[in-house]
């Protein structure tokens, strides 16, 4: 399997957005954000898409859009009496600007296929190294706000009374959000990104408890998911994306499960 250059980039990119993921997506279930990483995604379709139309890269498109939209559409959190319809209608109304853009650009379907399910085959040595640099940026403004951001996202309340700048934090984390739907719609694809950013998160809190590790399980979880899924989309030629969502779902029910059995024994 590893003979294959592309098998190996895969493989080196894929580890680098579950780390990614996983660490993000403890942050994104507790502060309750699970709908911004579903919108997110179906934006950065938009953005990628844009970018096929205009000539510059997919990723930079996804990028540019998830940027500019989270935190637009992350302050649409406070609004909890219209968050529902105002988040639908968003998503609606940038998945069809995205198939409006794929359907002006004079690229062929499968570019919607990729960029909706993502590819293994496609990804280059250079997308590699991009989606390294913007891994370990994203992981270095957590290791800066790590502190802080943990104090905000598991106690609001309390960080806003010890007078931290919780403003500051919340756009600090939905940049790192935006970069990290970006990064990881390159395996998983944008239509279902957010599983790596909302399942491995969701599951460690059913087992673990301190943010040490849940951040552990999170990522362990993400990398798991990804390397079995890689492993099986190469040896059956099946999706990778349907490889990866069936283990995290799996995963995630054995962990609900196992709070279920600890609830009553």
């Amino acid at each position: 399997m590893f003979g294959y250059e592309f098998m190996r980039e895969a493989f080196i990119a894929s580890t680098f957005i579950a780390i990614t993921a996983g660490l993000v997506g403890v942050f994104v279930v507790s502060r309750n954000m699970s709908f911004l990483s579903h919108t997110l995604s179906e934006i950065g379709f938009a953005g990628a898409s844009f970018g096929i139309l205009v000539g510059i890269s997919p990723l930079a498109g996804m990028i540019l859009f998830t940027l500019v939209s989270s935190i637009a559409v992350g302050s649409l959190s406070s609004e909890s009496s219209r968050r529902e319809a105002s988040i639908s209608a968003i998503s609606s109304l940038f998945i069809g600007l995205g198939i409006l853009f794929l359907s002006l650009s004079s690229e062929s379907s499968s570019y919607a296929t990729n960029i909706l399910f993502g590819s293994i085959v496609g990804i280059s040595s250079k997308e590699v190294n991009q989606l390294m640099i913007l891994a370990l940026f994203v992981i270095f403004v957590f290791i800066i706000f790590y502190k802080p951001l943990a104090f905000d996202s598991f106690d609001h309340i309390g960080a806003r009374a010890a007078g931290l700048k919780t403003r500051l934090l919340s756009i600090a984390f939905l940049v790192t959000l935006a970069l990290s739907v970006s990064i990881g719609a390159q395996i998983v694809g944008s239509l279902l990104v957010f599983v790596l950013l909302t399942l491995p998160g969701a599951t460690a809190k059913y087992v673990v408890h301190t943010v040490p590790k849940l951040i552990m399980v999170s990522v362990g979880l993400s990398l798991a998911g990804v390397w079995l899924g890689l492993y099986l989309a190469f040896v059956t030629n099946w999706p990778v994306t349907f490889f990866i969502s069936t283990f995290e779902v799996i995963a995630y029910f054995l962990g609900l499960s196992y709070k279920n059995w600890k609830l009553n024994h």
